[in-house]
């Protein structure tokens, strides 16, 4: 098992969402936003995008302290609330994908 790297753990998930659902998959996925930025220390950010190209195409970009932070993460009641309803909404799940962030241009030396 590789060791675990120093520094925030970034989490991207992409959903192609359902002609017409848009609003409501939005809906769900603002409630797990904030609830997980207001009530996980360890999540440092949460954002929800909306493609510009494609605007059914809606991906999370999630910054948290560590792996640890976003195994938490994964047993809120938020996060159940969204895995319940946002399955009817959303014609692809894509693979997430996890990153490890190197740099943050907001922060200064």
């Amino acid at each position: 098992m590789p060791a675990p790297h120093p520094g925030p753990f970034v989490v991207i998930a992409e959903f192609k969402v359902k002609p017409g659902a848009l609003s409501d998959f939005l809906a769900l996925a603002q409630d797990d936003a904030r609830s997980s930025v207001a009530h996980e220390p360890g999540c440092r950010c949460f954002d929800v995008a909306v493609s510009s190209d494609d605007p059914q195409t809606v991906v999370f970009y999630e910054v948290y302290d560590d792996r640890a932070a976003f195994d938490a993460h994964l047993e809120t009641p938020h996060l159940a609330r969204f895995r319940d309803g946002f399955p009817a909404l959303v014609a692809e799940e894509r693979p997430v994908r996890f990153l490890h962030r190197s740099c943050c241009g907001a922060e200064t030396a």
